[in-house]
């Protein structure tokens, strides 16, 4: 139990400000809202925008990915395990990057015809990419002081003292 107790105290641990809850936020809520749309509306959000843009096995790697981004979503929105929710998401927005903004450059975009060129690209990518550094910078710095994650750590780092109050 007490490795358990490390492994995860080390993936929960956060000296990020309280402000951070702002990037959670905003990254937790755009994940969490792209996940449940993918299923809302699967034609042009899931299944039917993998399928256009090339994607084998769109029926079950859109799904599989709706499910991720809710779930990852409300992880980091929450601040639970928020490092381990990151990780994915960062894979998340690569794959987006590359799958449906990169053919940009060479104007080949399945879900942009008639545009191309470096600043299509970048305004096409902009939300993509404020999703990618949000969730890198979570990985880095963890949820912050105001998450579960934090309140973990505080609850497993305290050791009850013989007279029963507890102790940091």
């Amino acid at each position: 139990m007490s490795q358990f107790r490390t492994w995860s105290t080390r993936l929960a641990t956060t000296n990020a400000p309280a402000s951070t809850v702002l990037i959670r936020l905003f990254v937790g809520v755009v994940f969490l809202s792209e996940g449940i749309q993918k299923f809302v509306y699967p034609d042009a959000l899931g299944t039917g925008r993998f399928e256009k843009v090339g994607i084998p096995a769109a029926g079950f790697v859109a799904p599989l990915d709706g499910v991720f981004e809710t779930a990852c979503g409300a992880l980091i929105l929450f601040g639970l395990l928020t490092r381990a929710a990151a990780v994915p998401m960062i894979v998340d927005m690569i794959g987006a990057l590359l799958i449906t903004k990169l053919p940009l450059l060479w104007g080949d975009a399945a879900l942009f015809p008639g545009k191309s060129g470096w600043w299509t690209l970048l305004h096409e990518s902009r939300t993509d990419l404020a999703q990618l550094c949000g969730s890198a910078f979570l990985l880095i710095v963890g949820a912050g002081t105001w998450s579960l994650d934090a309140e973990f750590v505080r609850a497993t780092s305290e050791t009850p003292n013989p007279l029963g109050a507890k102790t940091r």
